[in-house]
């Protein structure tokens, strides 16, 4: 059945004020184009909904209960209206997506700044890898991502603004003593147990890229999914941990980053919504804090 809301709404008017001619009135429309609407709403459905007379408009026992019906949707579109501009003055909703790194040790001061900017307005974090966070973005599951960058899972709809660089590092304990003030290759790096992110990262597959360069393969002795972690037991000497230069821990006499011979390419950190649809107000105020 098809829902004509213009109709109904004309019904409610009439209903709630019992006269057409306040009903025209509210709506900004002529008398008789009320009178033509509920003409056709009562065709529609073959119900006669209001008794007229010269002196006064009357429902009829099944204006009635479609009132009863009708009252309260009207309310619930008004209330939705409402909540929808309170909110864009307000600053309205922002769904971002991150990894808990991300979000720990960079996303936190921004999203501070944000709400007190916009104390009203909803904010929504979704934790998650940059792949990950890549493919909330496609479905509109979020309305931006900070991600690491090279991804290339960020597709075509989407656009993106670099944040900041930013590079990796190794890092160990006095367990490795021997290793500082030195710069040891991939290769030498290689014989040492390596504990990484897991392969459903681009910080994995960034090193496993890295090592493949140079003819290596690398097999981690640890593989986890969180960064924090990895200092973690990188702190008690499980092995050297590879994670981003932010990540790690200031005025830490326990740990220590081991220096390579070979430079490692920067990466960094971005910005992405989808190009191909408008951004909303709170969206485009939180990325204009990443203009350079």
């Amino acid at each position: 059945m098809d829902i004509n809301y213009e109709l109904y709404k004309v019904f409610y008017y009439v209903a709630d004020t019992l006269s057409f001619s306040e009903a025209s009135k509210q709506l900004f429309i002529s008398q008789s184009a009320v009178s033509q609407s509920i003409k056709a709403l009562e065709k529609k459905l073959d119900q006669i909904l209001f008794i007229r007379s010269t002196k006064k408009v009357q429902l009829t026992p099944e204006g009635e209960i479609l009132l009863r019906h009708i009252e309260p949707a009207i309310n619930l579109i008004k209330r939705g209206e409402s909540q929808i501009m309170e909110t864009a003055s307000t600053g309205g909703q922002i769904r971002i997506g991150a990894s808990d790194t991300i979000c720990r040790y960079f996303l936190v001061p921004y999203l501070e700044r944000f709400h007190k900017a916009f104390p009203n307005a909803h904010i929504k974090v979704t934790n998650a890898t940059s792949i990950k966070c890549t493919e909330l973005l496609e479905n509109g599951q979020v309305d931006l991502i900070v991600a690491n960058y090279p991804n290339v899972y960020l597709g075509s709809l989407a656009s993106f603004r670099k944040i900041r660089d930013f590079h990796d590092v190794f890092i160990a304990n006095q367990s490795f003593a021997e290793l500082q003030g030195k710069k040891l290759s991939l290769k030498e790096l290689q014989r040492y147990p390596i504990i990484m992110l897991d392969r459903k990262s681009t910080t994995s597959e960034f090193l496993h890229s890295l090592f493949q360069q140079h003819q290596l393969d690398l097999v981690p002795e640890i593989e986890l999914s969180s960064n924090d972690l990895l200092i973690d037991l990188a702190r008690i000497g499980l092995g050297i941990a590879f994670i981003p230069d932010y990540c790690v821990p200031k005025n830490s006499d326990q740990l220590f980053v081991v220096q390579t011979e070979e430079q490692l390419p920067k990466r960094q950190l971005v910005a992405a919504w989808n190009g191909h649809v408008p951004v909303s107000r709170a969206t485009q105020a939180f990325l204009d804090y990443f203009n350079a």
